[in-house]
């Protein structure tokens, strides 16, 4: 995890603890579903966030034995955990208290606090909300945002924006379902909008876990890494060609790369391993990322793979 990228999670963090206390006691004072639901989805991101700075603490152990190239995929396991949570702590809580309200119906009272509360919140979270887009806007290049987020390799930013624009659109829900009951005197549309906030954390917990899931399994970096890997290798001399860059995430500024490359044949053994070392030691210094660099030799002529 970056430094810009564990500012967000800091901002995240903050901001959610502050907002879920101010909210549990709104909904304690107001009886709103919709409060209560928003108290929830506070209290479960301000937990996320500490799952992901835990997660980022426990992928910076260094290699040892049992875990040659280091604990870095550890980020993307608790990320997968933060989208279950999303799931389970904060949909699935708030479409069963929703369901309830609706059974149930409870009059609002003191709305005004609710709508005090939420103005707050909206403040907070809007501020969490920027300092995680511009972390991810530094990364996404040229890319547009759907195509950004697909090919995003930090899923701790990408789960607090994530996370803070599905809080930004529940705050917008409860407002306006709350203003509904109490326009209309049916308390039940109260409820209504719990469902949907619900339904609106289970699609952000669904994208979470599913780039999480491809990132867990691992992904290559992007193609314009890998075609700069090639072009470094071929800057040593001896070396006639590079095929077959294959790069994977160990985690969002850790790949490891393993590639064939063919030598000159005049070369004996001594001198080939001495132009291996020389491009493992270029990558890995022209490249900050590229943390292990594997290279297997094959003879001119040979396909490649071969």
């Amino acid at each position: 995890m970056a430094g810009n990228a564990k500012t967000a999670v800091y901002a995240a963090l903050a901001g959610n603890l502050a907002i879920a206390a101010t909210k549990f006691i709104a909904a304690a004072v107001t009886g709103s579903s919709s409060m209560l639901t928003e108290s929830v989805h506070s209290l479960v991101d301000t937990c996320n966030q500490g799952l992901l700075l835990y997660g980022h603490k426990r992928s910076q152990r260094p290699p040892d034995p049992v875990h040659p190239l280091g604990y870095g995929r550890e980020i993307y396991f608790w990320s997968f955990i933060v989208a279950l949570l999303v799931f389970a702590g904060g949909a699935g809580v708030s479409v069963y208290e929703g369901i309830q309200h609706v059974r149930h119906p409870e009059p609002i009272e003191r709305p005004l606090v609710n709508f005090v509360v939420l103005g707050l919140s909206l403040l907070f979270e809007g501020g969490s909300w920027l300092v995680a887009l511009r972390t991810f806007r530094r990364t996404k290049g040229a890319d547009g945002w759907w195509l950004a987020v697909r090919r995003s390799k930090d899923p701790s930013t990408l789960a607090v924006l994530l996370e803070d624009s599905a809080a930004i659109i529940g705050i917008a829900i409860a407002a306006i379902f709350i203003s509904l009951a109490l326009v209309l005197g049916e308390p039940r549309l109260d409820g209504v909008g719990s469902i949907l906030i619900g339904c609106v954390l289970a699609l952000v917990a669904a994208l979470l876990a599913r780039e999480s899931k491809g990132l867990l399994i691992g992904e290559r970096a992007s193609p314009e890494l890998g075609k700069r890997i090639a072009r470094v290798a071929c800057e040593v001399p001896s070396v006639l060609a590079v095929s077959d860059v294959l790069t994977m995430h160990l985690a969002p500024d850790q790949v490891v790369v393993t590639m064939s490359v063919e030598f000159d044949d005049a070369l004996d053994t001594g001198r080939i391993e001495q132009a291996v070392s020389a491009i493992e030691r270029r990558i890995e210094d022209a490249l900050s990322d590229v943390v292990r660099v594997f290279v297997r030799p094959r003879t001119a002529g040979a396909k490649p793979g071969g």
